[in-house]
């Protein structure tokens, strides 16, 4: 009886053990098995899932530089640089204060985490659909974001994307970049008063001007 009942327990840890590896190995099979798809890119746009971290795109007319993405950045890749400080004027939804001097991010350095976008109190910075962002030195991997807002752009192009024809896939995409599609504030459907918005935050006389207008009707009242 004691023979048996070991020999049943033998061959039950070799079932189990089978079992928790097939199971555990699942959807690696499936894989394993499924055919094999190249997909042309840049020809053909890659498949992303809706949730998918990729370079950023930023909103520097309601950034409030309260450096909380930067400390919550745990390789410390982002860089920013304000003249005065900065917070969100509840009626035209975009910051007043100071002028943004730069906001910048060393993508050479960083992991996509999204830790940066979850702190941030004015969801200004968002985990973009760009996965293509090589450079010839690592200095370029450095994007400046003040500086693509002065061109009217709220997130890096890959080099590719920067030339004249470029399929019609990438062109609808820099067409929503163009018109901010990603964007939903008080600026949403008019893109001439957000790239005026984006050219204030980054005009120290623009911004003082604004203060002070602000400052003035706040007495008055």
């Amino acid at each position: 009886m004691q023979d048996n009942t070991g020999r049943t327990g033998y061959f039950l840890n070799i079932w189990r053990t089978v079992y928790t590896i097939l199971v555990g190995m699942r959807v690696s099979l499936k894989y394993c098995f499924g055919k094999t798809v190249t997909v042309q890119y840049p020809d053909v746009p890659p498949v992303l899932q809706p949730r998918y971290r990729g370079f950023h795109y930023y909103e520097i007319e309601r950034c409030i530089a309260c450096d909380q993405c930067a400390r919550a950045c745990p390789v410390d890749c982002i860089y920013i640089e304000k003249t005065a400080p900065r917070k969100v004027d509840k009626e035209k939804g975009v910051a007043v204060g100071g002028a943004m001097e730069r906001y910048a991010i060393d993508y050479a350095k960083c992991l996509f985490c999204g830790l940066c976008c979850e702190t941030c109190p004015t969801s200004c910075l968002h985990m973009g659909n760009i996965h293509d962002m090589s450079a010839y030195t690592r200095e370029d991997m450095i994007v400046e974001f003040a500086e693509l807002a002065r061109e009217g752009w709220q997130t890096p192009q890959p080099l590719w994307m920067e030339k004249e024809h470029v399929g019609d896939w990438a062109s609808k995409r820099q067409q929503d970049w163009r018109e901010f599609a990603f964007s939903n504030d008080n600026l949403s459907g008019d893109p001439v008063a957000r790239r005026q918005a984006m050219l204030d935050a980054l005009d120290p006389e623009k911004m003082a001007v604004k203060k002070v207008k602000k400052e003035t009707k706040k007495d008055s009242e």
